[in-house]
């Protein structure tokens, strides 16, 4: 019995929206953006870059690597960016698929510097000598 209870005030409900809302009543749905799939896209490269220096820190992956990777998640980044910005200002984008598909390949020279500054805290590695550390943000040693 309260199964045909349910489907009866299913079925009243359907008939009341069909024959008492009109299409001009409801609201305007909100416009879509046209960079709403390259907004994504670069909110995932963002994480990604976050989760690349999560395991850097913890020592998953070498400094090779890490250079590697974050170059290649940044040149990503770029076109993304440079997509967004082509499209905000109306221009054409010619080629896109090919820009993004196809990115370019560059070749990465990774050279060990021959005196690394170190930070005492977190023991982040820097090409040149800072007050404060880039990673932690507690003063280096002099």
């Amino acid at each position: 019995m309260p199964l045909v209870i349910a489907v009866a005030v299913l079925l009243a409900a359907t008939l009341f929206y069909i024959l008492f809302v009109r299409p001009q009543d409801l609201p305007v749905p909100d416009p879509v953006s046209p960079t709403l799939h390259l907004d994504e896209r670069k909110a995932a490269i963002y994480e990604n870059l976050r989760d690349l220096q999560f395991e850097y820190r913890v020592g998953k992956l070498s400094d090779a690597d890490y250079a590697q990777t974050k170059l290649a998640l940044q040149k990503e980044l770029a076109v993304v960016l440079a997509e967004t910005e082509r499209i905000s200002k109306g221009l054409p984008v010619a080629d896109r698929k090919r820009q993004i598909l196809e990115p370019e390949v560059v070749s990465l020279k990774v050279e060990a510097d021959p005196s690394p500054v170190i930070c005492p805290h977190c023991n982040a590695r820097f090409t040149t000598p800072m007050r404060f550390c880039g990673s932690c943000g507690k003063e280096m040693a002099a």
